[in-house]
Order: structure tokens, then C-alpha cells, then sequence
């Protein structure tokens, strides 16, 4: 699908292709970046750390509750205005944290961050879509997951840099959101929309996307399971490392931005990785390197093989973010990209939030180090079906 005529000469895929990909690593920056700040704000505004984990948690809710009305809207008015809206309105949601003062106000703001991030999203998966084409599609989605792997490693950094100022310094940051947004007004083309084949309604519409194409529920069920095992990391590797002497938080911080960086580069690559192999041999790959690094993860005996694990499955994650967004894009109709799309964050969104409920029995009952001694074992299983089913 190409762009429309747009405007004036400056709109163009080219000069939207950079806009894209840094208001991209906002969708990661949403919590990442107050992860370090998160007591400081209990004990300011008086609430228990419990209620201050809200602070993380809260924008990813409202993301899965309103990510299917950022795809609807993006299907019928098409993804530059949403996406330009959702800029805003995260830059004022997101900076607002700057000045707020009480615990419930912070979460009504937390709230409409969630809203933004359901827009921006969504409508950034449905502008690559519409504005590329072939490889260099390819390529601007392999940008986009590498720039969100690198700012996973690099705000929580940046969140820890400006908390030592006040609690409320991190809260700045997302009001690069604004100036993106200004941008990306003046950039990037409206895309021409397909028209609505039917007037079937969301649900029907899945129901015979998923008789069609059934691949297109392991799809998902690829990235659910994704996000799970990233956050198994993010959840209960602190503990394994605390186990070979790794236990300050900046130490910490090092590891899991070793992982963010590794998919970076796997990701900034993906493109050229593409033009040699299929998404099944890609996510065989994916499979191959967690099942290693988790293995690995479940025996590390010093703090330097404890490297090995979040690497390896840091450049798995980089082939599999682009790999499911445009495999979705192959096998959903062209008029419901927005629908469509807006799955995935739902299901990486609910990944993230049952980590802890999926392996927390595990490692109640059997130590930190069987978690990745189960993670393994469930990436095994799928290298060997997917083996199978690739090789037979």
C-alpha cells in the first residue's frame, strides 16, 4: 500500500522513517524509565510500595483495554491522526507526573498514558505498514525493534540518572513526546486506507481472520510468549544473580541492559538476516537461543557466564518483535490492520502481567533457578516442534 499525495514535499516516507522509530522506543520508555524511582514515590506521597508498583502497572491495563478502539478508530480515519494525537497526549499525560502531588491524581495520568500508548503503538505498526514496502519494510521495522531494545537498556538508566534529583525528574522525559509529535505532524504522509470490505463486526471479523489463516493464533501466541519470558527475566533474574555475588542495583541494571542492547543489534540487522531466511526459520532461531540462555540461566555459576543467558535471549527477542508484526501483516486483511495489530500489544501487554502469576509457584516451590530451568524446557519444546513441523 503506498501514501496518498501528500501535502507539501516534505511528507514523505523517508523523513517520517526517523520520527517513527523514536517515538517507537516511547512505547518501551512508559514504565521502564520510573523503574528506578518507584520507592522514592511510595514514601513521598505516603502509600505503600505495593500501591506505588501502580505506577508501572496501571498504563499497561489501560494499553490492553483500550488498544481495540485505537485499531478501530485506525481502521475507519486511517493512522496519522491518532498517532499524532497519541504523541500528544502522551507528552501531557507522561509530564504531568512533573507537578502532580497526590497518589490518585498520578494514576488518573498513568491511565491516560496507557490510552497514548495504545495509539501510538498501534498507529506506528499501521504507518510501516502502509508507507513501505518489500525489504525496506524489512528494514524500518527492524529499526523500530531495535531502537525500542536499545531504550529498554538505556531509560531505566536515564530514570535512575534524574531520580537522584527528585522523584519527579523522570516524569520530564516524556515530554519529548510533544516536540516528536510537532514532527510528525509535518512529516509523515497520510497513507491511503483500504476500503472496508465488509460490514461484519470486530469479533466476527477474527473469528474468520483465524478459520482463514489459524497460523495467525500461534503468531500471537509466539509474542505472549515472548513478553512472559521477558519478564521472567526482568521479575527473577535479580534474584538468580544476587546467588553468584551480583546484587547492587547499578550491577543489576548492567545485566538486564546487556540484554536490551543484544536485541538491538539483532534487530538492526534483521532486514539483512530476512533476505536468507523464512519468519518460521527466524522464530526456530529465537526458540534455539532460549533454550540455551535459559539453560545456561538455571546453572550460571559465576557472574560472568551469567552474562550468556540475558544475551542470548536479548537477540532473540530482536528477531521475534519484527518477525510477528509483519507476519500479522501477511495474514490479516488490509482493511483491519488496525485491529488486527492492536493484538499484539494486548497479548505482549498480558504476557508482561502473568509472568509473575505463570513462575511465581515455580519458584516459591523450587528456588529462583527453576524458573529458567522451566522457561527452558517450554523453548525446548517448541524448538523441537517447530523443527519438526519445519523439517517434515
Amino acid at each position: 500500500m503506498g501514501a496518498r499525495a501528500s501535502s507539501g514535499w516534505w511528507q514523505t516516507p523517508e523523513n517520517a522513517l526517523w520520527v517513527l522509530v523514536a517515538s517507537g522506543t516511547l512505547t518501551v520508555m512508559a514504565g521502564a524509565i520510573l523503574g528506578p524511582v518507584v520507592n522514592q514515590i511510595g514514601t513521598s506521597l505516603g502509600v505503600s510500595q505495593s500501591l506505588a508498583g501502580l505506577v508501572i502497572t496501571t498504563h499497561g491495563l489501560f494499553i490492553v483495554l483500550t488498544s481495540p478502539v485505537a485499531g478501530r478508530l485506525i481502521d475507519r480515519y486511517g493512522p496519522r491522526r491518532p498517532y499524532v494525537l497519541g504523541l500528544a497526549l502522551y507528552g501531557v499525560a507522561g509530564g504531568a507526573g512533573l507537578v502532580v502531588e497526590s497518589f490518585p491524581a498520578l494514576l488518573v495520568t498513568r491511565a491516560l498514558l496507557g490510552v497514548a500508548v495504545a495509539f501510538v503503538y498501534t498507529s506506528i505498526t499501521v504507518l510501516i505498514y502502509s508507507l513501505y514496502e518489500s525489504e525496506r519494510k524489512d528494514r524500518v521495522m527492524g529499526l523500530r525493534g531495535s531502537a525500542n531494545s536499545f531504550g529498554a537498556a538505556l531509560w531505566p538508566l536515564v530514570g535512575g540518572a534524574l531520580g537522584t534529583l527528585s522523584w519527579h525528574g523522570p516524569f520530564g522525559v516524556y515530554l519529548l513526546a510533544l516536540p516528536l509529535g510537532i514532527v510528525a505532524a509535518v512529516t509523515v504522509p497520510d497513507p491511503a486506507r483500504s476500503p472496508r470490505e465488509s460490514n461484519e463486526g470486530d469479533i466476527a471479523a477474527l473469528r474468520r481472520t483465524l478459520r482463514t489463516h489459524p497460523l495467525l493464533a500461534l503468531v500471537y501466541a509466539l509474542y505472549f510468549a515472548t513478553n512472559l519470558l521477558l519478564y521472567a527475566i526482568v521479575v527473577y533474574y535479580p534474584r538468580a544473580l544476587a546467588t553468584v555475588g551480583v546484587d547492587s542495583s547499578l550491577s543489576i541494571s548492567l545485566y538486564l541492559a546487556a540484554m536490551g542492547a543484544a536485541g538491538g543489534v539483532s534487530a538492526y540487522y534483521y532486514d539483512r538476516i530476512r533476505r536468507r531466511v523464512d519468519y518460521r526459520q527466524l522464530v526456530l532461531a529465537a526458540c534455539a537461543l532460549w533454550t540455551v540462555g535459559f539453560a545456561v540461566a538455571a546453572t550460571a555459576p559465576t557472574r560472568t557466564v551469567a552474562v550468556a543467558p540475558v544475551v542470548l535471549f536479548g537477540l532473540g527477542q530482536g528477531l521475534v518483535f519484527p518477525t510477528v508484526l509483519l507476519w500479522v501483516e501477511e495474514l490479516v486483511p488490509a482493511d483491519r490492520q488496525g485491529q488486527f495489530s492492536s493484538y499484539v500489544a494486548i497479548v505482549g501487554y498480558v504476557g508482561q502481567f502473568l509472568a509473575p502469576v505463570a513462575f511465581g509457584p515455580v519458584a516459591g516451590a523450587f528456588g529462583v533457578h527453576a524458573v529458567f530451568a522451566t522457561a527452558a524446557l517450554g523453548a525446548g519444546i517448541a524448538l523441537v516442534s517447530l523443527a519438526w513441523r519445519t523439517l517434515s
